[in-house]
């Protein structure tokens, strides 16, 4: 699972990286709501941990560009204890959830786990861009009705791109998703997978889905 940690407070932020890195978790930090918005558009992200009070761009406001760019993830909020006014804005602006510090992790721990429960339940088994669909319960793929056969990776970069359709993904951030920060890979496995998917969901099919942003990365346009 990964996750992200907005908090401008450096040494608790450092905390909770290596708390939830111990407890399994893949964690990328930033310090604004700016940051953690461009974090969180290139997707991957299963949970969003997010202080409220920051420079820049605030909690609330990143939640608020969250919600308006219909990103489906859930958020847990940090406040302060007299944060009481922030904490019913932000659960009315669609936080999922709210912890208070000073806190104790196995807390934010139960949080996370309840907010994942609640997303799990609620959240579409299907993706789709233009004619293709991906079943992402059963990990099968369609287009124009047509079965398609895909391996694991070729699966799970194939939905990464398609649930952040329109959306230019560069390749650290792809890599970062499909693999973790911490795992070595070579430098053009992403471009091989991108050839297999057009050739397994493009070549006989005559529209193209994915698209390479030079010098960027890669986007699926419907």
């Amino acid at each position: 699972m990964k996750i992200l940690v907005l908090e401008d407070d450096e040494s608790l932020k450092a905390v909770l990286k290596k708390r939830l890195a111990a407890n399994g978790f893949t964690v990328e930090c930033a310090s604004d709501g700016e940051e953690g918005l461009a974090y969180l558009r290139a997707g991957g992200f299963d949970v969003v941990i997010s202080d409220i009070m920051m420079p820049v761009m605030d909690g609330l406001e990143f939640l608020s560009a969250v919600r308006a760019q219909k990103i489906d993830v859930p958020v847990i909020l940090l406040t302060a204890l007299d944060g009481s006014g922030d904490i019913v804005k932000g659960l009315d602006m669609g936080a999922d959830d709210y912890i208070v510090k000073p806190f104790e992790f196995s807390e934010l721990l139960a949080r996370i786990r309840l907010v994942t429960r609640r997303s799990a339940g609620s959240r579409q088994n299907t993706l789709t861009a233009g004619d293709l669909t991906l079943d992402l319960k059963s990990r099968t793929v369609t287009r124009g009705g047509k079965s398609i056969s895909l391996s694991a990776r070729e699966f799970d970069l194939l939905a990464l791109l398609v649930r952040n359709k329109n959306i230019v993904l560069s390749r650290e951030r792809i890599c970062d998703s499909l693999y973790g920060t911490g795992e070595y890979i070579e430098s053009n496995a992403i471009d091989v997978y991108i050839r297999y998917l057009r050739k397994k969901i493009e070549e006989d099919f005559g529209v193209k889905l994915i698209h390479t942003v030079r010098g960027v990365g890669y986007t699926v346009k419907e």
